[in-house]
């Protein structure tokens, strides 16, 4: 031991001596320590509760092995080098071996002088008046009331497993294979959105990198039509990840404004994606999370954005009065400003509206058709580049697109046929709005008496898609619809029979999927 090294040993014996016979408690005796000889010996706060324990480092890295051993672990490589680095602090222990240091000296990672919380997401003090196990000899603690923490990947500090499953899953699809929505993918997914949340209930960026993620967001925003859905949402994910790492330390104003809009966007990007798959829930989740950092920043037109990007939710799912509820606070909310909601908002109305007068809501003709001219007029007002953005502006397909549907629903098909054709010429690469926009010409079918065409496009519509995306919730809904309104015309046409056998096949192979994969 050098002198130097004797003269730090000497003053903390000193200064634990006196704590002990105080009868101050070990974490109070290691910030003393820390406190008086890191000015004069550089020890950190980790040193500094070994030093506190009276222990050396070989102790420590017995409890460590230890506390393996007891959880079912194999022996862990650590040694007093590496130990040793992490004291003088020219290394950071993982998250692994920093939970179970946590757990030796029966603090939380702040103590020690690294961020927390720790991974388990347990709280590693003992209670109030619990006698302390035995350091000095090595034991571990094994009193009755003793928290034995299990490492999880759920706490809001423990997300690398969860970004791991996404990073995989997006180079398995990018090696060209397919990949399950399963449970695993489907928790990594919420589990981000939940670090989010966590976070945001709850720092400095350098201003190329906020340029950096708000370049990435724009492109993600332009690949929204154009690439696979799960490998853009992996994409999207990751990024979120990043943002919610920055926002997990304050930072100056405006720094945390743009941040803040960038985890909005993201997060609603993520809602739109999570539609795409067919999972609402997840979608809600999101839109919700979205809300969150974007009423953080003021800015109204990201707020009507996140508002009326959820109001599609209830919209595809069948509850089309809670569609225009969030329709009409998206246009509150969006107020004069020129914006995609401004435009979208009405849109969004007017459908759900043209969908309640197709149910019999013949009221409803005169509201749609209001709103309708209200949408057109905001998209005159926006800015080009938005009119040229299909995920956070409003394009002249879709506008093309949903003024169809809402021809078709109050019942003027040939209007309606005319602007459908229009956008589905207009889009190239994209599978969902064209998919609905042959649904909607197959409606005009139906409203048209010939039930038997209606049913053919249907089926050449989902015969369109990849085998993934026909089992989609949002195109089999369509379909579910577009049968049960052709059955009150021909119940027992040879067409329904057909249309109803194609159906079944579609379920039967995605049961029989589902019951190799649990056979797997």
């Amino acid at each position: 031991m050098s002198g130097r090294q004797h003269r730090e040993t000497e003053l903390a014996r000193r200064i634990r001596a006196k704590g002990l016979a105080t009868g101050a408690g070990m974490a109070q005796i290691a910030e003393q320590i820390h406190d008086e000889c890191g000015p004069q010996f550089a020890t950190t706060r980790i040193k500094a509760h070994r030093l506190a324990h009276g222990i050396a480092l070989a102790d420590v890295i017995e409890q460590v092995r230890a506390l393996f051993d007891v959880d079912g672990k194999p022996v862990p490589g650590i040694g007093e080098t590496l130990l040793s680095a992490y004291e003088s602090g020219l290394k950071k222990p993982g998250p692994e071996y920093l939970h179970y240091l946590c757990q030796v000296y029966r603090v939380e990672p702040v103590a020690l002088g690294y961020d927390g919380p720790c991974i388990c997401g347990h709280d590693h003090r003992r209670p109030s008046g619990q006698a302390r196990g035995d350091l000095q000899e090595g034991k571990p603690d094994t009193s009755p009331t003793a928290d034995t923490p299990v490492i999880r990947n759920t706490s809001p500090g423990g997300g690398e497993e969860d970004e791991n499953v996404l990073r995989r899953t997006l180079l398995t699809l990018l090696g060209g294979s397919a990949v399950a929505l399963d449970d695993k993918l489907l928790g990594a997914v919420d589990n981000t959105r939940r670090r989010m949340d966590d976070t945001l209930a709850s720092a400095t960026v350098s201003p190329a990198m906020l340029d950096e993620w708000e370049g990435n967001v724009a492109s993600f925003g332009r690949q929204y039509m154009n690439v696979p859905t799960l490998r853009l949402l992996c994409d999207v994910l990751l990024e979120f990840s990043s943002v919610r790492h920055a926002l997990s330390r304050r930072q100056p104003y405006d720094t945390q404004e743009r941040l803040l809009k960038l985890a909005a966007q993201l997060a609603g990007l993520a809602g739109i994606l999570m539609i795409d798959v067919g999972d609402h829930r997840l979608a809600r989740s999101f839109f919700r999370t979205g809300r969150t950092a974007a009423d953080e920043t003021g800015d109204r037109a990201l707020r009507a954005w996140v508002t009326v990007r959820e109001s599609l939710v209830p919209f595809y799912y069948g509850d089309m009065r809670e569609a225009i509820n969030l329709a009409q606070k998206s246009q509150s909310l969006a107020g004069q400003t020129p914006c995609a909601a401004a435009a979208m908002a009405p849109i969004v109305e007017a459908r759900a509206l043209a969908a309640l007068a197709g149910n019999g809501r013949k009221d409803a003709v005169d509201k749609a058709k209001n709103a309708l001219s209200r949408a057109r007029s905001a998209f005159s007002q926006m800015r080009p580049d938005h009119q040229r953005d299909a995920a956070f502006g409003y394009t002249q397909k879709q506008l093309f697109f949903h003024q169809g549907d809402v021809l078709t629903g109050i019942g003027q098909t040939q209007e309606a046929e005319v602007l459908l054709l229009k956008a589905l010429d207009a889009y190239e690469t994209e599978w969902l709005d064209p998919t609905l926009i042959r649904f909607d010409r197959a409606r005009c079918r139906l409203l048209e008496g010939d039930p038997d065409e209606a049913l053919r496009l249907g089926m050449e519509a989902i015969q369109r898609l990849d085998a993934e995306h026909q089992k989609a919730d949002i195109v089999l809904q369509r379909a579910k619809d577009l049968l049960t309104t052709a059955e009150h015309k021909d119940a027992n046409g040879r067409a329904v029979r057909e249309f109803k056998e194609f159906l079944a096949s579609i379920r039967d192979n995605e049961s029989n999927e589902k019951q190799g994969a649990m056979d797997l």
